[in-house]
C-alpha cells in the first residue's frame, strides 16, 4: 500500500506550463466589443481559405500577377487575397512597417486588376475577395469623441476631425470594393450571393464612423449597390429608415445622417409618379421628425433637399410638410430658426396656390413671431421672404388674410426694434402692402 502511494507521488505533472501559440493578428476582427452605443454587428466566421493565411503572422512576398503564367494566376490571386487578410496594429507606425507596406502594395495591385478587368475572376475568387474585404472593414468602431470626453456634443467644424490610423489600408479596401461593385465584368447575379443583405446592413452600420473619408466611400458604394442590385433596393430603404428612427427617437447621435440623406435625395429624385404610399409614410415618419434633434445643423442642407424633392414630385404634399416643420419649430434656438425659415422659403417656391392657402394662416402666425424676434438674424431671414417673387405673388393673392396677421408685427418693428436694418426692411415690406392694396392697408 505504501509503495502504491509512493508511485502515485512520482507521476509526472500534467504539463501546466504548456502555453498555446499566439493567434494571428487577423483573429482580432472576430472579437465583438460592445463599447457603449457603438456596438459592432461583426459576427465570428468559421475559418476559410481567405481568412486563415498559410503562415500566420508572415506576409508572403508574391510576384506581380501580370508576371505570372496565365495558368497560375487564379492561385496567386487567392494567395494575394490571403496576404490582405492580415490585420495590423497602426497605433505604432514603426511596428511591422515592412509587412504593412507589402499589404498596401498588394491591395493597390488588386484595385488595378479589378479596375482594368485584366484578370477575370471566377466565383471562388469573388467569394474570397468579398471575405477579405469583410474582414478588413467590418470592425468595432473606436469610441466616439463624446464617449471619451463626456461632453454632450460639439460643433463638428470646431472639433478636431477624427482620422482613422488604419486609413492607408482601409482606403484601398474600400476602393477595391467600389471597383468590384461598378465593374462591367461583375455579374450581379453572381455578386449578389456575396453582397447579400447582411453585408449591406453591416456597411450601413459603418456610417456611424467619425472619419468623414470613410463615410464618403460608404455613401458612394451604397449608392452604386442601390443602382446595380435591384433586389437590394427595398431592403436598403428600410434599413436606412430604421437607422434614422433610432437616431430620432432613441440616441440623437449618429455620425452619418448627412450622408444617408444624400443617398435618399438621389433615391427620392428617381421615385415614379404617382408616388407610392410607403414613400409618403417615410416623409411623415422619418424626414419631418428629423427636424427635432438639436444637431440638425450638421445635416439640414441634405434634409431640406429631400423634403423639397417630395413637394416637387407631388405638390399636394406641401401642406403636410409646412405643418410638419411648424410642429418642430424651435423656441429658443435662433440658429435652428434661421435654418427653418430658409427651408420653408425653398418649399414655398415649389408650392402652388391651393396648397398655400391651406397652410398660410399657421405659417404666417409663426412668421409674425419671427419678425419680432430680438435676434436680428431671425427677423432679417423672415423679412427676406419678400425678396422672393413667387412668395410675394402668393402673399399678394391672399393679402386679405396675411396682412391682418403680420401687420402688428411690422408696426412693432418700425416703432421699436433695436436693429436699424430690421427697421428699414420692415418699412419696405409695409410699403409693399400699401402699394398692393391701399384700401385694405388703411382698414
Amino acid at each position: 500500500m505504501f509503495n502504491k502511494i509512493m508511485k502515485r507521488g512520482q507521476k509526472k505533472p500534467s504539463k501546466p506550463e504548456a502555453i498555446e501559440p499566439p493567434m494571428p493578428t487577423s483573429s482580432a476582427s472576430n472579437v465583438t466589443v460592445n463599447h457603449a452605443s457603438r456596438m459592432s454587428t461583426v459576427t465570428p466566421q468559421p475559418p476559410t481559405l481567405a481568412t486563415v493565411p498559410q503562415n500566420p503572422g508572415v506576409v508572403e512576398v508574391l510576384p506581380m500577377l501580370k508576371d505570372v503564367p496565365v495558368s497560375d494566376r487564379h492561385g496567386v490571386f487567392i494567395r494575394k487575397v490571403q496576404v490582405c487578410c492580415l490585420i495590423f496594429d497602426f497605433s505604432d507606425p514603426m511596428k511591422s512597417a515592412r509587412e504593412k507596406e507589402i499589404k498596401r502594395q498588394t491591395l493597390a495591385e488588386l484595385v488595378d486588376l479589378v479596375q482594368s478587368g485584366s484578370c477575370k475572376m471566377n466565383e471562388i475568387m469573388q467569394e474570397e475577395l468579398v471575405k477579405m474585404i469583410s474582414l478588413n472593414i467590418f470592425r468595432c468602431l473606436p469610441p466616439a469623441s463624446h464617449e471619451n470626453t463626456g461632453s454632450e456634443g460639439g460643433d463638428p467644424e470646431e472639433d478636431d476631425m477624427f482620422m482613422d490610423p488604419t486609413w492607408p489600408h482601409l482606403q484601398l479596401v474600400y476602393e477595391l470594393l467600389l471597383r468590384y461593385v461598378v465593374s462591367s465584368d461583375t455579374d450581379t447575379k453572381i455578386a449578389k450571393r456575396y453582397l447579400e443583405h447582411s453585408f449591406v446592413l453591416k456597411l450601413l452600420d459603418l456610417f456611424d464612423s467619425e472619419d468623414m473619408r470613410e463615410r464618403e466611400y460608404l455613401k458612394t458604394i451604397i449608392h452604386r449597390i442601390y443602382g446595380r442590385f435591384m433586389v437590394h433596393r427595398p431592403f436598403i430603404r428600410n434599413a436606412i429608415n430604421n437607422i434614422l428612427y433610432r437616431f430620432i427617437f432613441e440616441t440623437e447621435r449618429y455620425s452619418g445622417v448627412g450622408e444617408l440623406l444624400e443617398i435618399l435625395g438621389s433615391i427620392i429624385n428617381g421615385f415614379a409618379l404617382p408616388m407610392k404610399e410607403e414613400h409618403k409614410l417615410f416623409l411623415v415618419r422619418a424626414l419631418i421628425p428629423l427636424h427635432k434633434p438639436k444637431c440638425i445643423a450638421t445635416y439640414h442642407q441634405q434634409l431640406s433637399y429631400c423634403v423639397t424633392q417630395f413637394v416637387e414630385k407631388d405638390y399636394r404634399l406641401a401642406d403636410i410638410v409646412v405643418r410638419g416643420v411648424l410642429k418642430y419649430w424651435p423656441l429658443t434656438n435662433c440658429g435652428k430658426e434661421v435654418l427653418f425659415l430658409g427651408e420653408l422659403e425653398e418649399i414655398l417656391e415649389v408650392t402652388q396656390s391651393a396648397e398655400f392657402q391651406r397652410c398660410m394662416v399657421p405659417l404666417f402666425r409663426q412668421v409674425g413671431r419671427s419678425l419680432n424676434s430680438p435676434h436680428f438674424q431671425v427677423a432679417e431671414r423672415a423679412l427676406f421672404w419678400w425678396n422672393n417673387e413667387h412668395i410675394v405673388a402668393l402673399i399678394a393673392e391672399n393679402r386679405h388674410v396675411i396682412l391682418p396677421i403680420i401687420f402688428d408685427a411690422l408696426e412693432k418693428n418700425i416703432r421699436g426694434h433695436w436693429n436699424q436694418a430690421i427697421n428699414g426692411l420692415s418699412s419696405n415690406v409695409r410699403r409693399m402692402f400699401l402699394e398692393m392694396d391701399t384700401e385694405l392697408f388703411d382698414e
